[in-house]
Formats: C-alpha cells, sequence, structure tokens
C-alpha cells in the first residue's frame, strides 16, 4: 500500500524551523522512497501528498546522478552540482508535474531576485 504524508494538517510556509528529535517530510520521503517508487497511481490525500510525490522523484533524479559515481568525493560533487543547477518550477517549461501544483504567484521583487541569479 502506498504511504501517504502524516504532514496532512501543515500547509504553506516558510518552514518552521528544522527540530532535530522529529522527523519532517524529507525524512518521511526518504524513509518511504523505495516502497512508494513501485506505484503507479498515488491518490493525492493532501498537499503534503503533492510535496511527497516531488520529493520521490527528486530523490530519485539524485540517485541517477550517483550511478556512475565510484568514489565518495565524486558523488558529493555529483550531489552538489544538482542543488547549483536551476531547477523548473510550476509553470515553467520542463516541470516535471504540470498540474500538480499551481502556478506560484510572482511579485515584482521575486522578479527582480530571479534576475540577480
Amino acid at each position: 500500500m502506498v504511504h501517504h504524508s502524516s504532514f496532512v494538517d501543515e500547509e504553506g510556509g516558510p518552514a518552521p524551523v528544522s527540530d532535530q528529535d522529529r522527523t519532517d517530510i524529507v525524512d518521511e520521503a526518504i524513509t518511504f522512497f523505495r516502497a512508494n517508487v513501485f506505484f503507479r497511481n498515488f491518490d493525492i490525500q493532501s498537499p503534503a501528498d503533492k510535496l511527497l510525490i516531488y520529493l520521490t522523484f527528486y530523490i530519485n533524479v539524485a540517485l541517477k546522478r550517483l550511478e556512475g559515481c565510484r568514489t565518495l568525493a565524486e558523488g558529493t560533487k555529483a550531489i552538489i552540482n544538482l542543488g547549483l543547477e536551476k531547477v523548473p518550477v510550476p509553470g515553467e517549461s520542463g516541470f516535471p508535474f504540470p498540474g500538480l501544483f499551481s502556478d506560484p504567484q510572482i511579485s515584482e521583487g521575486s522578479r527582480a531576485i530571479q534576475k540577480l541569479s
């Protein structure tokens, strides 16, 4: 059976400061990655399930980047480079899940910051 996120009542941002002793949604995605990748269909029950789907996808991308790495240094470099890449967000072409997330409402200040990066 597919695992649904336990973070159903937490929506919106910014994310709270992480408590190292509590499981967060990233920990949850890592823990249930193996089980969730085998399902073709995923009944979305909350916004947290959408994030769980995206995190599962991102973990899969990271593992694919690590496939050819033979040393810890190569793997570390591959993951750092993955983190530095420009990732398409909802509403942009290339976003892997069109329709799963609503397009973000971008303010003029946000546009100015995007131009700087």
